[in-house]
C-alpha cells in the first residue's frame, strides 16, 4: 500500500499520541465490525506495523446478534484477518434493551466491554470513528441540551475502566475513507441497520447533514474545529476542577480522599460548584447528572438544614451528606452472617474475607464456644477497651464519625451470643488479651 494522505494522518496519530500514553504500549487492538470504516482501519494498522515493526497489532470483532448477517460478518472478518495474517478474536454479545435504554448505548456498551475483557490489558484499542461521527456525535449531544463536556464530542484520546481508545481517523472524512477502499480494492461489509433512520444517528446522517454540507460549504471540517476547541476549554476547566477538588480534599474532615466539605462548596461560585461537583462524580465514574439533578444536589447540600439526612439517587449509587460533606455512597449490599465458623479465613458474601490474626485483641475462642459473624445488629451492645461504659453498637460507630450507610458491613464477631469484637474498631474489654487474637478485613483486591 503506498503512501497516502490518510495514512500519513493515521501514522502521525498514532505516533504522537503513543509518546503522551503512560506507561509506553507497542500493542495496538483494532475494533473490526467489517464496514468500511474499520476495514480501512486494519489496514492502515497492518502497513504502519509494516513501518514498525516493533509495533503489535491484532483485531476484535464483536458480535451483537442483531442482524441476520451476523454470522457472516464474522465469516468475513476471520477471512481478512487470515489473509493479513492478524490475530482476530471473536466475541459474541447479549444485547437486552431495558426500559428508557437506547438500543444503540446498550449495544456500544456490551461492545467496549467485550473489546477490554479479549484485548491485552496494555493494548491501545483503535476504533474507526470518523469527522463524519464526530459531527453526528456533536449533533446528537446539542439535541441533548448538553453542556461543555457533552458537546466536546469524542477525544482522538481517551481512557475507560484504566484502558486507552485512540480514534486516529477522527479528522478524515467519510468520503476520503470510502475512497481510499474503493482505490485499493479493499472489501467491506454494510450492516443495514445504517439504513435505517428510526435511529437518531441514522436520520442525521441520510437526511440532516447532507442538507447542512450542501447549504454551508465545508460545515463537517467546522463542526470539527469548533470541537477541537471546546475540547482544549474543556480540559482548562477540567484542570480548575482539580484543583478545586485537591483544595476541597484539604478541608475535608473524614480523612477520606473522596468527600466534598459543603463549606468549602459553599465558598465557591455556582459556576465552580456545579463544575466541581461533575468533575467529582466524573472521577468516582459515574454518569453526568442532569442539570436537574445537579441543581438538586447543590440546593440540598448546601441550603438544607445542617442535620437533614440528603439522599440523592444517581444509577446504582446515590450522593448523601454526612457531617456537613457530600459522599459518592455504592449501592448497599446486604452481607450474609457467617455462623458456627471454625476456619481462620472467612469469605464474606461481598467478596472481601475476615482473617484471623495474632496480637493484641481478644482471647481466643474456646473449644466449647461457637464462632459467629454477623452483621447490622447495631442494637447489640458491648464494653470496647478504653472506652467508658457499655452502649449499642450504633452509639460508638457513630462516635466514631462512621456514616451510616456503612455501619451494616461493619462485621461483628460473637463468641456463641457475646459480642467481642467490631471488626476495624473496638474489642470487648471483658475479652482483652494483650497476646490475643483479632479478626482483619481483607478487601477484594486484597489491600488490607
Amino acid at each position: 500500500m503506498k503512501a497516502s494522505k490518510i495514512y500519513q494522518t493515521f501514522s502521525n496519530v498514532i505516533l504522537q499520541k503513543l509518546k503522551t500514553i503512560k506507561p509506553h504500549s507497542n500493542s495496538l487492538t483494532v475494533a473490526l465490525s467489517g464496514g468500511v470504516d474499520s476495514v480501512v482501519l486494519l489496514h492502515l494498522a497492518n502497513t504502519f506495523q509494516k513501518n514498525n515493526p516493533d509495533i503489535f497489532i491484532s483485531a476484535i470483532h464483536v458480535d451483537h446478534g442483531l442482524s441476520d448477517n451476523a454470522k457472516n460478518w464474522q465469516l468475513f472478518c476471520t477471512q481478512l484477518c487470515d489473509k493479513l495474517e492478524i490475530p482476530l478474536k471473536i466475541a459474541e454479545v447479549s444485547v437486552i434493551k431495558k426500559t428508557r435504554q437506547s438500543l444503540e448505548a446498550v449495544a456500544r456498551e456490551q461492545r467496549y466491554l467485550a473489546l477490554f475483557k479479549l484485548s491485552d490489558p496494555t493494548s491501545i484499542i483503535l476504533l474507526g470513528q470518523h469527522q463524519d461521527d464526530q459531527v453526528e456525535t456533536f449533533l446528537l449531544q446539542l439535541k441533548r441540551g448538553s453542556g461543555l463536556a457533552g458537546l466536546s464530542a469524542m477525544a482522538s484520546l481517551s481512557s475507560q475502566q484504566g484502558r486507552y481508545l485512540l480514534r486516529p481517523l477522527l479528522n478524515t472524512s467519510r468520503a476520503q475513507i470510502e475512497c481510499f477502499a474503493k482505490n485499493y480494492a479493499i472489501p467491506h461489509i454494510n450492516d443495514e441497520s445504517n439504513d435505517d433512520k428510526r435511529f437518531d444517528r441514522n436520520y442525521l446522517r441520510h437526511d440532516i447533514v447532507p442538507q447542512l454540507n450542501e447549504r454551508f460549504k465545508g460545515f463537517n471540517a467546522c463542526v470539527s474545529r469548533s470541537v477541537e476547541l471546546l475540547q482544549q476549554q474543556q480540559t482548562l476547566i477540567d484542570e480548575i476542577s482539580q484543583s478545586d477538588l485537591i483544595q476541597a480534599y484539604h478541608f475535608s474532615q473524614s480523612n477520606k480522599a473522596n468527600t466534598i466539605p459543603v463549606p468549602f462548596l459553599s465558598s465557591l461560585s455556582f459556576a465552580r460548584q456545579a463544575n466541581l461537583v461533575r468533575y467529582w462524580l466524573g472521577q468516582h465514574n459515574l454518569l453526568m447528572p442532569s442539570k436537574a439533578i445537579l441543581d438538586q444536589i447543590l440546593n440540598q447540600a448546601i441550603n438544607a438544614k445542617i442535620d437533614a439526612k440528603i439522599c440523592i439517587q444517581l444509577g446504582k449509587h446515590t450522593i448523601q451528606r454526612f457531617r456537613n460533606e457530600l459522599y459518592v455512597v455504592d449501592p448497599v449490599e446486604t452481607i450474609l452472617d457467617v455462623l458456627d465458623c471454625d476456619i481462620e479465613t472467612v469469605s464474606l458474601s461481598n467478596a472481601a474475607k475476615l482473617k484471623k490474626c495474632q496480637g493484641k485483641g481478644i482471647r481466643d475462642i474456646k473449644p466449647e464456644e461457637i464462632l459467629n459473624i454477623r452483621f447490622a445488629t447495631l442494637k447489640d451492645r458491648i464494653k470496647p477497651r478504653n472506652k467508658p461504659g457499655s452502649n449499642t453498637v450504633k452509639h460508638w460507630l457513630k462516635s466514631e464519625k462512621v456514616p451510616p450507610w456503612q455501619r451494616d458491613s461493619i462485621p461483628l464477631i460473637y463468641y456463641d451470643d457475646t459480642l467481642v469484637q467490631v471488626v476495624g474498631y473496638f474489642i470487648n474489654d471483658d475479652y482483652a488479651q494483650e497476646q490475643g487474637v483479632f479478626w482483619q478485613l481483607i478487601e477484594e483486591n486484597n489491600n488490607e
